[in-house]
C-alpha cells in the first residue's frame, strides 16, 4: 500500500527541486523529514510540505504506521514556464523562463 501527495505549479525550477529530491529518495520518513529541514534552498521547503502532506494521507486515509513509512518515489517534474521579457541593448528584448515543477512523493510502508 502507498500513499502519495502532489504539489504543482510550485515556483522552483524542476532541476533544483530534482537535486534536492536525490538527496531524500529511498530514505525513512523521519530521517528525509530532517534533511530536508535543514538543506538551505526553497525546493527543500516545498518538499518537505508534500512529504508531510503524504505521510498524513498514509496515517488518516490509509491506516499505515508511521515509523514504518519509507520515501519510495519523489520527483520533481517541469510544469508550465512563465515567460517575461527584459530590455536589451540597442532596443533589443531576451526572455526571462520563470519554470514551475510539479512536485509528487509517493511513500510506503517497509
Amino acid at each position: 500500500m502507498e500513499a502519495r501527495a502532489i504539489a504543482k505549479f510550485v515556483r522552483v525550477s524542476p532541476r533544483k527541486a530534482g537535486f534536492t529530491a536525490d538527496l531524500v529518495r529511498g530514505k525513512n520518513v523521519d530521517e528525509a523529514l530532517a534533511i530536508l529541514k535543514y538543506t538551505p534552498n526553497k525546493a527543500a521547503r516545498e518538499l518537505r510540505n508534500v512529504l508531510l502532506s503524504a505521510v498524513a494521507n498514509a496515517e488518516n486515509n490509509h491506516n499505515m504506521d508511521r515509523d514504518k513509512l519509507v520515501v519510495s518515489k519523489m520527483v520533481a517534474n517541469q510544469g508550465p514556464t512563465m515567460k517575461r521579457f527584459r530590455p536589451r541593448a540597442m532596443g533589443r528584448a531576451t526572455t526571462i523562463r520563470k519554470r514551475t515543477s510539479h512536485l509528487e512523493v509517493v511513500v510506503k510502508e517497509k
